[in-house]
């Protein structure tokens, strides 16, 4: 088996919300914690990646949006030099501080650079853990705590520079991606699938084009009622598109214990999916699985579903 790589780098920390906000610098401590005490992180190749490219952004956001975004970042620098407040808020759930510009390019970097060292066969797949996430930024607007979205930018630059024909996308986050919804609807080239609590954040109408398979659930679904619906509704499809790579916004707040949703998912639930999304994978896709970090708020919930998620992509047994 092939090398898994894990893209992180420490500014994506410096990003700060504000006390007591959920997307917090601690939901990565916690992380690298458990994959440092499990020894899980001895088995990672481990890379530091470099901002994304003005071209990379593009791919996925309209350029005002980007713009726009910089532009903040600049005014609200000058701002702080002359003793002005030190965040500035987007919408009721989202502000962005002096580094957040930074930390929201290099988790887009993050993506990409994954998709290259798997694509260039340097890496049999990579877990991106990378702060601010990403599956709520549609291709204009900051929305759910995400600036960028990494995943849909990867994607793109998957099709654009690589010259895949067949990617799929795995949303497995409580909240519903409609973001990359957003971006990715029609193109035929992308196939998304996804699950997610219905009625809840971000509501609002969903798209329809044939490329998505949206399946929302009512609160309080358990894992084995998910398990069957990716084995009716997600599985024949992806073994349809015969996906090239598979890209998953890894949000882990559909976990019982997480109270951002009320979803009752368990660490063995994520090693089910995780190994369904293997398996097809490693059937079409030479196993190339690039895995970026959505959601996920309770800190030991999701500092054990990521080591559980990790372990099947790095095909690491027990724990």
């Amino acid at each position: 088996m092939g090398a898994t790589g894990f893209f992180s780098h420490p500014d994506c920390r410096l990003h700060k919300m504000g006390s007591g906000h959920p997307e917090s610098p601690e939901r990565l401590d916690a992380i690298q914690d458990r994959l440092n005490v499990t020894g899980v992180a001895d088995a990672l190749q481990w890379h530091e990646p470099l901002p994304a490219t003005m071209g990379k952004l593009l791919l996925a956001h309209g350029r005002r949006h980007v713009a726009a975004l910089r532009g903040l970042s600049e005014m609200l620098v000058e701002d702080i030099a002359a003793g002005g407040p030190d965040r500035f808020s987007l919408d009721p759930d989202t502000s962005m501080n002096r580094h957040t510009w930074r930390a929201a390019l290099l988790s887009a970097g993050a993506a990409v650079e994954a998709v290259d060292a798997v694509l260039l066969g340097e890496l049999e797949n990579a877990f991106c853990l990378t702060r601010p996430p990403g599956h709520h930024a549609t291709r204009d607007q900051v929305m759910g705590f995400c600036f960028f979205n990494n995943v849909a930018i990867a994607a793109k630059h998957a099709c654009e520079h690589h010259g895949l024909k067949r990617v799929a996308i795995v949303d497995f986050d409580v909240h519903h991606g409609n973001g990359t919804e957003d971006i990715v609807a029609g193109d035929e080239r992308i196939l998304m699938v996804s699950f997610y609590q219905h009625p809840f954040y971000p509501g609002g109408p969903k798209r329809e084009a044939p490329n998505l398979v949206n399946c929302p659930v009512p609160a309080y679904t358990g894992g084995m009622a998910i398990r069957e619906l990716i084995d009716l509704m997600w599985l024949p499809r992806l073994e349809a598109h015969r996906p090239e790579l598979i890209l998953i916004s890894a949000g882990f707040d559909a976990h019982r214990a997480d109270d951002m949703g009320q979803l009752m998912l368990t660490e063995n639930d994520y090693v089910w999916i995780t190994e369904r999304i293997k398996e097809v994978a490693l059937q079409h896709a030479g196993g190339r699985i690039v895995s970026c970090l959505e959601g996920g708020y309770n800190l030991l919930a999701l500092a054990r579903s990521v080591e559980a998620h990790i372990r099947v992509l790095a095909d690491l047994h027990g724990g």
